[in-house]
């Protein structure tokens, strides 16, 4: 399974950890991460899948590899800015949003809109996204799928 991590590519220092948990259970349960491939959020869902023996995939919005955040294990650049998150949604099939701005609610409403599982993890409350309070249960309801 492929499961997407959408989040803000600025974060503090707890958004940090959750979202590194995330990600590392993610790579535990076996299975394949998808994210923007940039920093925050991103990076730090990277980070624990890495650690935890994961491979990590980075939809990047410019024109080169070198901007994925280094726990990108295949960056894929796509010249695409926001357009991207087309391609994030299209490619997971479950997605996990870890709190997030604007642009974590674009890929919320994208997902919805073409009916995959979405699970908000202290992110946007919108009707049709699995709340979850830790990010084990947003990674157990992700596996429901």
């Amino acid at each position: 399974m492929i499961i997407g991590v959408i989040g803000a590519g600025e974060c503090n220092q707890e958004e940090y950890n959750n979202a590194y948990q995330v990600g590392r259970l993610i790579a535990e349960a076996g299975d394949m991460l998808i994210t923007g491939g940039l920093g925050g959020v991103m990076e730090a869902a990277s980070r624990g899948a890495k650690e935890a023996g994961g491979t990590t995939i980075g939809i990047l919005p410019g024109l080169k590899k070198e901007d994925a955040n280094p726990f990108i294990d295949i960056p894929i650049v796509t010249a695409a800015s926001h357009m991207r998150n087309i391609i994030i949604v299209n490619s997971a099939d479950v997605l996990i949003a870890v709190y997030g701005g604007y642009g974590t609610l674009s890929e919320l409403a994208i997902a919805l809109k073409l009916k995959k599982k979405v699970i908000a993890f202290k992110s946007w409350d919108i009707d049709g996204a699995v709340k979850a309070d830790t990010p084990a249960e947003a990674v157990k309801s992700a596996k429901s799928s």
